[in-house]
């Protein structure tokens, strides 16, 4: 009897295994995808690096860490006002066409800052490479995204995994940046980290358009006088503000670990305790791309609430473990909510706007990061550390406040080529949405 319970407890175990895998392998066998999702990676490492890069190097060269937290500031500002912008012409014009005039801005804008900071400049022009540098940035997540909603088309109810995946790279490019950046200031140049950042953000950026095949297909607009489609704003702009108060839980979370760390007494503490809080996150993202899909809206609404109630517990940490477990809770909600995210944007806006309607959200992130830290650290200075973990559980209830403004769509609307079209593509909805609809064969 033991013997037989035994054997199939074995079995569950292995069929469940083999069911993760076998989601996975069916999404990244698609072919190219792989290929597109490791350039992607590669592109997206300067998103954890070059602020940090400029801080070392700044700082290093000046003694100012207020300096180098202005220049910081101006490309994250940069580049949170130029996504918009640089995704809206690839939506109209093709990744390639775009990508690669940008990049090469985007690489004379590091250099001007490098330069211009090495050689002791005046300060108008490290600011003038800075903004150069963060408007130029093209935001790769989305570039990355909108490959996956092309190349699985015919296949919709993979790309919750598909977005998983994404949200795992994210967690692996937050993982390796900073670590890299710091390791090269520290062993090779104070410059070296920003110059890593461009070259490997070019490489991969070079390495992801280059695979054409992959590529969304361009929609133009019939005549100079059409009007683009409904971007479905009723949805993304909440969303968009949403998700700036997810970026203020970031900023804040991040700054109120460092200086909770240093008052116990071990600064260094705080980078395994934000690795941990990134494993938990990784972890999640990967339970999410094996798990049926479920509505994106009530798991952004449920995720947001889940961020803001595991970080409120941070208060009540006494000792670096402490908090180490409320931000490894705190990270299993994180990839299930910037999925959903992603997905509500994926469901919204018109095929022919994607890669903008993704940068929306994005954009709302990065805007909130800067705030974030910001008010962390005024209310160290005020209060102490423990009481800064109110920073980011206010950006968190933001964020859960906002879920419940946002007016669900059920469908999304074709609306490509012209105002006249109103196909609307059920396969988008959910998989549990239709009873009768069959999984991917």
């Amino acid at each position: 009897m033991a013997s037989t319970q035994l054997r199939e407890t074995k079995v569950r175990k292995k069929f469940g295994k083999s069911v993760v895998l076998q989601t996975y392998r069916r999404v990244l066998s698609v072919p190219g995808a792989a290929a597109f999702s490791g350039a992607g990676l590669l592109a997206r490492l300067p998103f954890s690096m070059t602020g940090l890069g400029i801080v070392l190097l700044v700082s290093d060269r000046t003694g100012s860490y207020g300096t180098a937290g202005a220049l910081a500031a101006a490309y994250v500002v940069a580049e949170a006002c130029g996504q918009p912008v640089v995704g809206r012409l690839v939506d109209r014009h093709g990744q390639a066409r775009v990508v690669l005039p940008v990049l090469v801005v985007f690489a004379a804008g590091t250099t001007l800052l490098c330069v211009g900071v090495e050689l002791g400049w005046s300060r108008p022009w490290w600011f003038a490479g800075a903004t150069l540098a963060g408007a130029s940035y093209p935001p790769w997540g989305s570039l990355v995204r909108a490959r996956w909603v092309h190349a699985l088309l015919r296949r919709r109810s993979l790309l919750p995994t598909a977005f998983a995946i994404e949200a795992v790279v994210d967690e692996a490019v937050f993982v390796i940046g900073p670590v890299l950046v710091t390791a090269l200031v520290t062993a090779v140049h104070p410059s070296a980290g920003v110059v890593a950042a461009a070259v490997l953000g070019t490489v991969g950026g070079v390495l992801l358009v280059a695979q054409v095949r992959t590529a969304p297909p361009v929609r133009p607009r019939r005549s100079p006088g059409d009007v683009a489609p409904a971007m479905g704003w009723a949805t993304l702009a909440p969303l968009a503000v949403a998700s700036a108060g997810l970026g203020i839980f970031f900023g804040g979370a991040e700054v109120a670990t460092v200086a909770f760390a240093e008052a116990a007494g071990s600064r260094g503490d705080a980078g395994w305790m934000l690795a941990l809080w990134a494993t938990g996150s990784l972890l999640a993202g990967i339970a999410v791309g094996a798990l049926p899909a479920v509505d994106p809206l009530l798991q952004f609404r449920v995720g947001a609430l889940a961020l803001t109630a595991t970080m409120a517990t941070a208060m009540l940490a006494g000792s670096s473990g402490g908090l180490a477990l409320c931000l490894f809770a705190s990270g299993l909600a994180v990839s299930p909510t910037l999925i959903a995210a992603m997905a509500l944007v994926e469901q919204t806006v018109p095929s022919s706007r994607l890669t903008e309607g993704m940068t929306w959200a994005t954009t709302g992130l990065a805007i909130g990061v800067a705030p974030g830290a910001a008010g962390a650290g005024a209310t160290i200075d005020a209060a102490g550390a423990t009481l800064a973990f109110l920073v980011p559980v206010a950006g968190g209830g933001l964020a859960a406040l906002l879920a419940w403004t946002i007016r669900p769509t059920p469908a999304r609307r074709i609306g490509s080529d012209g105002a006249g079209d109103h196909t609307v593509d059920k396969s988008s909805a959910p998989v549990r949405a239709d009873p009768r609809r069959q999984p991917d064969a």
